[in-house]
């Protein structure tokens, strides 16, 4: 399979309801795709928005690592091990599933909440549940790469949340207009556009992505952003696969 696979905001599945509009970037619920259920340990990659004051009522999960990052608005959790909190942007939100939980997903506000939300699969199934947030609004003012979430050795001193699982990290970066980034070697590495636009390069290709458009990088080396304007970028580093 080709190592350089964009995939366009646009062709994303998408569920609509009265409440909710969710674009998948992969197979999920009703959009059940066999040729796309992940990439690398990434099995769910949802950019929601719900309607102010409405949500995902209590629902249950297990043996999930669920990371939520919101883009605008405030998103307030709530679970069955005790844990809660409020969300907005620049803070990222862990919910380790572990040997189950039930939780929810409310928009506490008069106006509409726009997040993203990721499932991987953990390195050890059956664990307590676990829950934790952080703000990271400081570390993403230098306009680099910031790790905020992983599972990586090499990342022992610097993500603020540690994940169950050992292969996968989640880093962001905010770029001004004309900031460049130099992104990790990974045989597997996740791309996504969250709000600007950027062109992204590797030795062998180049092309342009907008808000909502993910790069897909198989054996990925020597890779280059440029933010064209504003860029929020979303990237997932990944030394492991499914298979």
């Amino acid at each position: 399979m080709d190592t350089w696979d964009i995939r366009r905001a646009a062709d994303r599945a998408q569920t609509r309801t009265a409440w909710l509009t969710s674009a998948h970037s992969f197979a999920y619920g009703h959009a059940y795709d066999p040729a796309n259920t992940h990439f690398g340990l990434l099995i769910a990659h949802n950019e929601d928005v719900l309607a102010p004051n409405s949500g995902f009522d209590t629902h249950p999960h297990r043996d999930l690592e669920i990371l939520t990052w919101v883009l605008s608005g405030e998103l307030a959790h709530q679970d069955s091990a005790g844990h809660a909190g409020q969300l907005q942007p620049g803070v990222v939100q862990w919910l380790s599933a572990g040997s189950g939980v039930q939780h929810s997903e409310l928009n506490p506000t008069a106006q509409p909440s726009s997040y993203v939300q990721m499932w991987v699969l953990p390195g050890t199934t059956g664990l307590p549940p676990s829950y934790q947030t952080h703000d990271v609004s400081r570390e993403l003012a230098g306009g680099e790469l910031v790790p905020v979430a992983s599972g990586l050795a090499r990342h022992g001193g610097g993500p603020a949340i540690r994940l169950n699982q050992p292969d996968a990290a989640f880093l962001v970066a905010r770029l001004p207009a004309g900031g460049r980034l130099e992104l990790p070697a990974a045989p597997f590495l996740h791309i996504f556009i969250a709000s600007g636009a950027a062109r992204i390069t590797d030795p062998s290709n180049s092309d342009r992505l907008a808000a909502g458009d993910a790069l897909r990088l198989r054996a990925a080396e020597a890779v280059r952003l440029d933010a064209i304007e504003a860029t929020e970028v979303l990237v997932w580093e990944m030394h492991h696969d499914l298979g």
